[in-house]
């Protein structure tokens, strides 16, 4: 601490003053007004993706940082980006989703638990042959004066996997299924999938077959083809899809009762 520094301070405390910190004061004049944060928060209103940049020219008064905070800070704005979705939806699609949510909070309201009970879902997915380690997987606790730190080289995916078809209901697994490699999903295959899943049902689930199964799946062209719905009504159970006619990627409820 220079001399001067200490000077000033002794004079201070002979004048009978006790705190060794600063004062507040009243600092530089704040250039962000009530009528410039109405201003921004207007432009906002009428351009939603605007940059601080395009704000700033029509600001050029503002700096940019002044600008982004008092858009983060005083108005609490985030940017938020658009989520890809498989398929915009029409007036179609959305009064099927309806109609289908409908009816299956009609059957919960009958059923109750035991309706979810009954509910046997299942879809396909590829399993690779070695599955490696993920970054987030090697995670391990440690202190922050941890002589060693983990590493962990890059590892590729492995190439060679199978297509495996799981089914399952509240309790677990009823069926795990593995494709013969180069073998393609179909509606024979999947209908042989159901037979399967029937017999694996009576061996695990004792009465659920008597009590009546309902199957829930997605709109893959095998689950909806005309041979499943044929599988389906020949087990004289009841199908009831939302969208029989439309070819679409998006989620398509199929309830079938298995007898």
């Amino acid at each position: 601490m220079r001399e001067g520094v200490v000077r000033q301070w002794v004079r201070f405390f002979k004048d009978r003053r006790t705190n060794i910190h600063d004062e507040s004061r009243s600092g530089r004049p704040s250039v962000v007004s009530a009528d410039l944060i109405k201003e921004i928060d207007e432009k906002i209103q009428l351009l939603r993706n605007f940059t601080i940049t395009q704000l700033s020219e029509h600001l050029p008064n503002i700096s940019r940082t002044v600008l982004y905070e008092t858009v983060t800070g005083k108005l609490g704005y985030r940017k938020f980006c658009a989520r890809w979705v498989p398929k915009t939806l029409t007036e179609i699609h959305k009064t099927s989703r309806m109609g289908a949510a409908l009816e299956f909070l009609s059957r919960y309201h009958t059923g109750g638990e035991d309706f979810l009970n009954r509910i046997v879902t299942g879809d396909e997915t590829w399993v690779a042959h070695g599955n490696a380690e993920t970054k987030q997987q090697s995670l391990a606790w440690g202190h922050t004066g941890s002589p060693t730190r983990l590493r962990k080289a890059r590892q590729t995916l492995s190439s060679r996997k199978l297509m495996v078809t799981v089914f399952r209901d509240a309790k677990g697994i009823l069926l795990i299924e593995f494709m013969t490699r180069g073998t393609a999903i179909n509606s024979e295959v999947y209908c042989r999938m159901l037979k399967k899943q029937k017999r694996a049902i009576q061996n695990k689930r004792r009465g659920l077959l008597s009590s009546g199964v309902v199957l829930l799946h997605d709109n893959a062209r095998p689950h909806t083809a005309v041979r499943t719905g044929e599988v389906c009504s020949n087990s004289n159970g009841m199908c009831f899809n939302i969208l029989p006619t439309a070819r679409t990627w998006l989620l398509l409820i199929f309830i079938c009762s298995l007898q």
